[in-house]
């Protein structure tokens, strides 16, 4: 069964409509859905999906009980050696979502370095995700480190900056390039 992991920026509150088509695809493919426990597009994709009775939705979550899980869903515990309440320690969940799926589904405000951190790392691991960028009300392929340049480059030169110092992107996109090099 094919798993896909949606995730996206906690600042996004509501799901655009192009968003809501993809996830009914989703549905209808009867797809296994993997989700974080966040405020934001993660609650607002539980909401959806919970609206729409469907049941093949695991919760991710770190240190015990989810903080959010809108449908009752199975919860699937991450043990986590960092600091509760830090971004390393929700970073474990998102990392074993990342391992877990076939594919990704992200819903990025430009800004958020957790959702393009997912897309980063699905990268690095082969799989392909679309990240639908909300500003622009356009899903964005991201199949190839060209892929990734191209989606970061919506970004504002601050919050490009900001995501370099949190999660070393440009080190990030350049490990990539290498790889990929080096598979020729």
């Amino acid at each position: 069964m094919t798993m896909v992991f949606i995730s996206g920026s906690m600042r996004i509150k509501n799901l655009d409509e192009n968003v809501r088509f993809r996830l009914k695809h989703i549905i209808d493919s009867g797809f296994d859905v993997i989700v974080g426990d966040a405020d934001g597009v993660d609650t607002s994709i539980q909401e959806f999906l919970f609206q729409h009775s469907y049941q093949n939705v695991t919760v991710y979550c770190t240190g015990g009980q989810p903080r959010n899980n809108v449908g009752r869903w199975t919860v699937k515990n991450i043990v986590s050696t960092a600091s509760p309440g830090s971004r390393a320690f929700f970073t474990s969940k998102d990392l074993a979502m990342t391992q877990d799926c076939d594919f990704g589904l992200m819903v990025w405000d430009t800004k958020s370095t957790g959702t393009l951190s997912n897309a980063v790392e699905l990268l690095q691991l082969n799989k392909k995700s679309r990240v639908y960028v909300n500003k622009e009300k356009a899903f964005i392929k991201v199949t190839t480190v060209h892929d990734l340049e191209h989606l970061v480059s919506f970004m504002s030169d601050f919050a490009y900056k900001k995501a370099n110092d949190k999660i070393k992107l440009a080190d990030k996109i350049d490990a990539i390039k290498h790889k990929s090099i080096e598979l020729f």
